[in-house]
C-alpha cells in the first residue's frame, strides 16, 4: 500500500498539471477499523463515508453557514405553495446517471416511494410528515405535506435519489450493499476496494464535471485520533476532519507552510441515558428526574473543554442544550429556572440525589434506587475518538464523586452507532447536528418519530407535549411566532432533561495546502468546510479544490 502510494504522490508532485493522468485527493471523513464495502445510501451503520453527497448528489445544499442559502444541484429552483403545505422542485436538465440513462423526476418519486415501502430506509422519517409525492413531467416533482411546514425541505432534500432502473429490481433494499453502484454524484466509480483502503473516482456523465478539478478520492482506514496524527504529520493526508491534541505542535508545527485548520462551531455533544434500558435498576434511575438532574450537576465541563478537549470546544451551560451558536434564540426565563442543573455541583448532586431517596444500601460506595435495586452502567464511547473517551473519564469521576457506578466501554464505531439506534445500551455520549435553527437539532434527538431511526435520538425519549411544539416550529415563516414556540421547546427539555448537555464541538477541519488550492477558512468561509457525513456542503468544498500548479 505503501509503494502504491508513494508513487501517486510522487507521480503528483512530478508532472505538470497538463500532463497528469489523475489527480487524486486524499481525505479521512470518518475513523474506521476496516471499511465495509457498502455502497446503499440509506444504511446508516455500514455504508462507506463518501456514498452521499459524492456518489449521490442532493436535490438542493442548505448553506447552514448562510442562514440556509439554497445551493442548487439536481433541482434548480423551488417553489411553496401559499399554504405552505406542498413544495414543487424544478430539476436541472442534462442531468444523467453515471451509467448514461437520464435522472428524471420519475427516479426521484420511486426513492420516495421505497422508502415509505420500506420504512428501515426513510432515515428522515419523511414519511410521517408527507402525504404524497408525484411527478407531473420528467422535470417536475411535488411533494404534498400533511401539514404547513417551511422546515421539513431541510430533510426532504437528504433523501438521496437512487436509479429506479436499477433499484426497482433489488429484492431487499434493506441489506442491499449495492455492489454495482450508479449515482448521480461527481464520484461513483469505486477503482479500488480494500478494507484498508478504496479509491473512488470521477463520474463520467457528471452533469458539473467542468467545475470538479479532482479525479479520484482515496480513503485510507484510520482507527483513531493517534494513528490520523501519525498520518497527517507526513502530509499523507489532504482534508480531514479529527480531534488532535495541541494541534499547532502535532499537526502545523511539521509543516508550517502547508498544514492548516479551522474549527467553527459545530454540534451539541451530550451523555444520553437510554430511557428504553433493559436493565431495570438503570431503567428505574434514569426515569426519575432527579437522577438525571444529578448525573448533570456531576459533569465538569469546564474539565472536560479545558482538558479532554484542549481548550477547542465551546463549553455549553444551557439547561436546553441550546449552545452558543444558536444564542439569540435563547430564553433566559429557562435558564433562571433551570440553569443550576446544567452547572458543576458535587454537593448539589448528593442533595438531589438524597432528597429523592437514593442511598448506598450494600456499603460499596455508590448508590441504589430508593426501592433498593441496583444501579450500574457503563459508558460507550467508539474506540479512538481520544477526547470523547477522555471525556468520559472525566464524566465517570464526577459520577463516582457522587456516589453513581459507571464504567467505560469502548465499542467500534459500527457497533456504537448500532447500539444507540437500536437501544442496546445504557449510557452514551453522543453528538448533535447543529441545523440552520436549533430545531434541527432538538427535532432529530428527541421528536418520537426519530425513534429506531437514527443515532441521533439515542435517549429512546417520547413526550408527545415536545412532540406537537417540535412540528408546530415550522407551520410558520414567522420569526417571532417561531421564537414563542422555540422558548416552550426549550422549556421542556429543561425541565424535563433528556439528555445532558456538556460542550459544543468544534467542526473539526484539517487541510493541506501542499497540493490543492481552494481551502474553506476564517478568510474565506464560504461554507461548512468538513468533510464528514451529515454535512452537504462537503461536495460544496470538494468542488471549490483545486490542484496546485507547478
Amino acid at each position: 500500500m505503501k509503494s502504491l502510494l508513494g508513487a501517486m504522490l510522487l507521480a503528483g508532485l512530478m508532472m505538470p498539471v497538463a500532463a497528469r493522468a489523475e489527480v487524486i485527493l486524499s481525505a479521512m471523513p470518518d475513523e474506521s477499523t476496516a471499511w465495509v464495502e457498502n455502497y446503499n445510501p440509506f444504511n446508516t451503520t455500514t455504508r462507506l463515508p463518501s456514498i452521499t453527497d459524492f456518489m449521490f448528489e442532493p436535490l438542493v445544499i442548505f448553506n447552514a453557514m448562510k442562514d440556509g442559502e439554497p445551493n442548487y444541484r439536481l433541482a434548480e429552483s423551488f417553489s411553496y405553495s401559499d399554504d405552505l403545505k406542498s413544495v414543487t422542485f424544478k430539476l436541472r436538465n442534462g442531468v444523467k446517471w453515471s451509467d448514461g440513462e437520464a435522472f428524471t423526476a420519475k427516479d426521484v418519486v420511486f426513492t420516495f416511494n421505497l422508502i415509505k415501502a420500506n420504512k428501515a430506509l426513510d432515515v428522515q422519517a419523511i414519511w410521517d410528515q408527507i402525504d404524497a409525492i408525484e411527478a407531473p413531467d420528467d422535470k417536475t416533482v411535488k411533494i404534498t405535506y400533511k401539514s404547513p411546514n417551511s422546515g421539513l425541505i431541510y430533510k426532504i432534500v437528504q433523501v438521496y435519489t437512487v436509479p429506479e432502473h436499477v433499484w426497482s429490481t433489488v429484492k431487499d433494499p434493506v441489506s442491499f450493499t449495492n455492489p454495482k453502484p450508479v449515482g448521480t454524484g461527481p464520484l461513483t466509480d469505486i477503482r479500488r476496494f480494500t478494507p484498508q483502503e478504496y479509491l473512488q473516482c470521477r463520474n463520467p456523465n457528471y452533469w458539473d464535471n467542468a467545475t470538479l478539478k479532482i479525479d479520484c478520492m482515496r480513503f485510507p482506514q484510520i482507527s483513531g485520533n493517534d494513528q490520523t496524527i501519525a498520518i497527517a504529520a507526513k502530509g499523507e493526508l489532504d482534508w480531514f476532519g479529527s480531534f488532535l491534541p495541541d494541534i499547532d505542535k502535532t499537526y502545523v508545527g511539521t509543516d508550517p507552510k502547508n498544514h492548516g485548520y479551522w474549527f467553527p462551531p459545530g454540534s451539541m455533544v451530550n451523555f444520553t441515558m437510554n430511557f428504553q434500558t433493559t436493565n431495570p435498576g438503570n431503567h428505574a434511575a434514569f426515569n426519575t428526574l432527579a437522577f438525571r438532574r444529578a448525573f448533570s450537576m456531576a459533569m465538569d465541563r469546564q474539565a472536560m473543554v479545558d482538558i479532554a478537549g484542549y481548550g477547542y470546544p465551546t463549553l455549553n451551560e444551557y439547561p436546553s442544550g441550546l449552545g452558543r451558536a444558536f444564542h439569540s434564540w435563547n430564553d433566559p426565563k429557562v435558564t433562571e429556572e433551570y440553569g443550576a442543573f446544567s452547572k458543576y455541583s458535587v454537593e448539589g448532586a448528593k442533595a438531589e440525589l438524597a432528597d429523592a431517596g437514593f442511598k448506598d444500601v450494600d456499603g460499596d460506595g455508590f448508590v441504589e434506587n430508593p426501592d433498593g435495586s441496583k444501579i450500574s452502567f457503563e459508558i460507550i464511547v467508539p474506540n479512538g475518538w481520544t477526547d470523547w473517551v477522555n471525556t468520559c473519564q472525566l464524566a465517570i469521576e464526577g459520577l463516582t464523586e457522587v456516589g453513581i457506578q459507571a464504567r467505560l466501554s469502548t465499542p467500534d464505531v459500527p457497533a456504537w452507532g448500532d447500539a444507540l439506534i437500536t437501544g442496546k445500551y445504557d449510557v452514551t455520549i453522543n453528538s448533535l447536528r447543529a441545523g440552520v435553527t436549533p430545531h434541527s437539532m432538538f427535532d432529530e434527538a428527541l421528536n418520537s418519530r426519530n425513534l429506531g431511526k437514527t443515532r441521533y435520538a439515542a435517549a429512546h425519549y417520547s413526550n408527545p407535549d415536545l412532540d406537537k411544539l417540535l412540528d408546530s416550529f415550522y407551520t410558520t415563516n414567522d420569526h417571532a411566532k417561531q421564537a414563542e414556540i422555540m422558548n416552550n421547546i426549550q422549556e421542556k427539555i429543561a425541565a424535563d432533561l433528556p439528555y445532558v448537555a456538556v460542550y459544543n464541538n468544534p467542526l473539526w477541519y484539517e487541510f493541506n495546502t501542499k497540493r490543492f488550492t481552494g481551502w474553506f477558512s476564517a478568510e474565506n468561509p464560504v461554507a461548512s468546510p468538513v468533510v464528514y457525513v451529515g454535512v452537504p456542503e462537503r461536495l460544496l468544498h470538494l468542488l471549490a479544490l483545486r490542484p496546485v500548479e507547478k
